[in-house]
């Protein structure tokens, strides 16, 4: 990289922001697409409702009764008589058609955390709230609700196909007391004909959990159903916007699923996926940002079971739609079909105590990356949060510890960068002794300085890359970690969403519409510690292309972090100040440069010894000269 390149990939950068500047609509377009957007969105919601109406049941109304034309059964204001009425729902509901109607009133099934709505028709959760959380405008916090969350069964039964979400359940229920503990629950009811036949949904709430029993059985039903060996749950929603930036939720937001025996997998955050299932399944789980909704067997779902995820980004109320068709056993008349749904935070502690894998819903980041935040950030993390303290304070001592524990790899680090510093004198006297020379023998001249004084070049690039799975985890932890979420610290009101100290009123490309403080102090803090770091090492007037290109990229970082966690901004800006503090103190008291030199001195007086593959390369570079030479 020199300044050339430099400034080429300048003015290709303004060329693109002048662009997309000049092409950004007006205030009165965009107004103009928000009134349009709502006006499809209605039309489109109102074909929704009919095509759901028109296929309710997938049977179309009979034409002709007992061999009468349904025409001629009418009277002279085109009524139909009210026994001709319950023969047409008879011929369309078959035993059902006790259930094609009744009563709506939602029935509730509640504990200190959660409250849970029950509707009869379909007999489903039609929403789930959950107590002790806001959304992002101090509203109560709702998972789903009755007009975006469906929960069906597929019947068939006597040659028609049903879904059980347009009949009425009978409820059924009480609260008993097991073991000292109160066990709320309900029982749904789907009748067939008489109180021998029918379906049942089973709720139960245990105690102040999260996590609710759901059991389907089916009783004196062998004669009515004719599903072969499996009957369909389906079960989806459309997850409402909860937290302050819509774009973090959609990158945060899909459908997770366990196979027995295998690791949790997930469907893509960022594309529209509909997956068959390869193996039966253990669980199912909604995920949003900071809470999910988890469908969990006894035993398996079939490996007929299928998922799907849509990305709502042209909506404002929501953020994804999901759907899974559960492939659920049926082969006995009576069948009790056992299941669990989890409906609450995605805490990393509270989801770990179920042992079902559910905590791998939350992104700690792949691989080493999880398994230092799993094994340290959220041991420490814990730990600091059980005394109580604001959670940019614990962020504080967290970054200290860790800062700690990383001591004696930056310790080599700088030591590596001491003797650089040292050498430089002799480096530039190398430079300037073969600057119209071939760039390998300078490059030769100066790795010999370097073996000759006991220096290796790359000796300060381990301790940092050591250093970087630490700074890469905790990228992942601070945005997923739900302890954050509307807890405020100085001027931010909310530690995992962005800090807004000043509003634009339009976005600007690349930016954003507003100003982060703590991303604009991160980024000052990178660019005074390189600034910083190149002087005291001295190597501010080596590779000038690089050390504009180590200016350039906290700058377009920031353009990303504005936008992001204002509890990593924090975390970073410490980190790099503590960093800076202890390269100052090792550099200007621990490290002796003096006598530091002078060893290295005495290192040159010594025969140098060369491995076979320092030799070998020696060769191939004498050769690759000399070939250069008969060509000129």
């Amino acid at each position: 990289m020199d300044k050339k390149s430099i400034t080429g990939l300048l003015l290709i950068g303004a060329i693109l922001i002048g662009w997309m500047v000049m092409s950004q609509p007006s205030a009165d377009e965009l107004a103009k697409r928000r009134e349009q957007f709502v006006t499809d969105s209605i039309a489109q919601f109102k074909t929704n409702e009919k095509i759901k109406e028109q296929t309710v049941t997938k049977v179309e109304k009979p034409t002709v009764v007992a061999g009468i034309p349904v025409a001629l059964l009418r009277d002279s204001t085109g009524k139909v008589n009210d026994s001709l009425q319950t023969l047409l729902q008879k011929q369309v509901y078959g035993d059902f058609v006790d259930a094609s109607h009744g009563d709506s009133k939602i029935i509730t099934l509640e504990n200190e955390l959660m409250k849970v709505h029950i509707s009869p028709k379909g007999g489903r959760i039609s929403s789930v709230e959950l107590k002790n959380y806001k959304t992002f405008d101090q509203k109560p916090l709702i998972l789903f609700d009755a007009d975006s969350s469906t929960q069906s069964l597929s019947i068939k039964a006597f040659g028609k196909e049903f879904a059980s979400d347009s009949l009425y359940f009978l409820p059924e229920g009480s609260a008993f007391k097991v073991k000292g503990t109160e066990t709320k629950s309900i029982a749904m009811r789907l009748y067939a004909g008489d109180k021998g036949k029918y379906i049942e949904y089973v709720y139960s709430l245990i105690g102040n959990e999260y996590m609710m029993g759901f059991r389907i059985n089916t009783v004196g039903m062998q004669n009515i159903i004719t599903n072969n060996g499996s009957i369909t749950l389906n079960w989806g929603m459309k997850t409402p916007t909860q937290e302050h930036n819509h774009q973090n939720q959609q990158m945060a937001s899909t459908i997770y699923f366990k196979y027995p025996n295998e690791n949790v997998d997930k469907i893509s955050e960022s594309t529209y996926e509909k997956k068959a299932m390869e193996f039966p399944v253990k669980w199912v789980g909604f995920k949003q940002q900071f809470f999910t909704s988890v469908i969990i067997a006894d035993n398996v779902f079939n490996k007929e079971s299928e998922l799907e995820t849509i990305s709502q980004k042209a909506s404002l109320k929501y953020v994804k739609e999901y759907h899974a068709a559960l492939s659920i056993p049926y082969t006995k008349p009576n069948e009790s079909i056992g299941m669990r749904l989890y409906f609450g935070p995605n805490h990393f502690a509270t989801l770990k105590k179920y042992d079902l894998e559910l905590e791998k819903q939350i992104n700690l980041g792949w691989k080493i990356f999880g398994w230092l935040n799993r094994f340290l950030t959220i041991p420490i993390f814990n730990f600091l949060d059980s005394f109580d303290l604001n959670y940019g304070i614990i962020i504080l001592i967290l970054t200290i510890i860790l800062k700690l524990l990383l001591l004696p790899i930056a310790y080599k680090t700088i030591l590596s960068s001491a003797k650089m510093r040292v050498l430089k004198p002799e480096i530039d006297e190398i430079n300037e002794k073969h600057k119209n020379d071939d760039p390998v023998k300078k490059q030769q001249a100066t790795m010999a300085l370097y073996k000759s004084a006991g220096v290796n070049p790359m000796a300060g690039c381990i301790p940092v890359l050591l250093q970087m799975p630490i700074l890469i985890a905790l990228f992942n932890f601070f945005p997923a970690s739900i302890e954050l979420r509307q807890q405020g610290f100085l001027w931010a009101h909310d530690l995992s969403t962005f800090d807004s100290v000043y509003n634009f009123g339009f976005a600007v490309p690349w930016y954003g519409d507003h100003v982060s403080l703590f991303a604009l102090l991160m980024t000052g803090s990178t660019l005074l510690y390189t600034w910083s770091n190149s002087q005291l090492m001295g190597t501010s007037n080596q590779m000038p292309g690089m050390k504009w290109m180590m200016y350039l990229m906290p700058i377009l970082f920031l353009g990303f972090m504005n936008s992001y966690s204002a509890g990593l901004s924090w975390y970073y800006f410490l980190a790099n100040m503590i960093t800076f503090g202890q390269t100052w103190i090792i550099q200007k008291f621990v490290i002796d440069h003096e006598a530091l030199h002078a060893k290295l001195q005495e290192n040159k007086k010594k025969p140098v010894k060369q491995s076979k593959f320092q030799q070998k390369l020696e060769e191939m570079t004498k050769q690759r000269q000399e070939q250069s030479q008969k060509k000129k």
